[in-house]
C-alpha cells in the first residue's frame, strides 16, 4: 500500500483543524494559519503574539493561572 505524503491523516474539513502527520509540515502550516484564520482573526493574533494569558479569581482578584 502506498503511504500517505500527505501532511494530515484525515481529509480537511471546515469544523475541525487537520492534524499533522510528520509530513510535509510547511503544507500544514498554511492549512492550520487559513483554519485559525477563518475562525477569527483575534484569535490568530493571540497565537501570533502570545499576548493573552489565563486568569482566574482569587480573593476578588483577578490573578494569572500558571
Amino acid at each position: 500500500m502506498a503511504k500517505n505524503k500527505l501532511p494530515f491523516v484525515k481529509g480537511s474539513s471546515i469544523h475541525s483543524p487537520t492534524m499533522f502527520s510528520g509530513v510535509n509540515y510547511q503544507f500544514w502550516k498554511i492549512l492550520t494559519k487559513s483554519f485559525t484564520k477563518s475562525i477569527d482573526q483575534g484569535i490568530w493574533d493571540a497565537i501570533m503574539n502570545e499576548t493573552y494569558t489565563i486568569k482566574h479569581v482569587v480573593d476578588n482578584k483577578q490573578v494569572d493561572k500558571p
